[in-house]
């Protein structure tokens, strides 16, 4: 259980350096441009807030056992609150989101979110 959090963190880096990788291969074989549409600041702020959102529930997980649930939703509203102060005004600002624009927040948004409430489960069935 002490490790959870490390293994969470080194578990999701990796996860998303490869997911990266792929997405940038693929943009590259299409002849799309590779680091256009914070693609890159996507993959960073997404895995930031992931292992924070984790933090905080790790550490706060004896103290408010009962409320991880609604923590978690919290920090997902915390993502939400991001992408609309940090991405949304840099993708709309041509009145169009395009589905470069979108899958470069979206596919680190969803892999995070995934492996973030995967990992959280898992975890909370070890603490019962």
């Amino acid at each position: 259980m002490k490790n959870s959090f490390t293994i969470f963190s080194f578990k999701l880096i990796i996860l998303l350096m490869i997911a990266f990788s792929i997405h940038i291969l693929v943009l590259y074989f299409l002849n799309l441009p590779l680091l256009n549409d914070m693609i890159l600041e996507s993959y960073i702020i997404n895995a930031v807030l992931a292992i924070a959102i984790f933090a905080v529930l790790f550490k706060l997980r004896k103290k408010f056992a009962n409320q991880l649930g609604f923590l978690f939703l919290g920090g997902s509203l915390l993502k939400f609150v991001v992408f609309f102060l940090v991405f949304y005004p840099h993708y709309t600002r041509d009145n169009d989101l395009s589905s470069l624009e979108f899958s470069a927040f979206f596919i680190p948004y969803l892999l995070c979110l995934s492996f973030e409430t995967y990992s959280l489960v898992k975890w909370l069935n070890k603490i019962d």
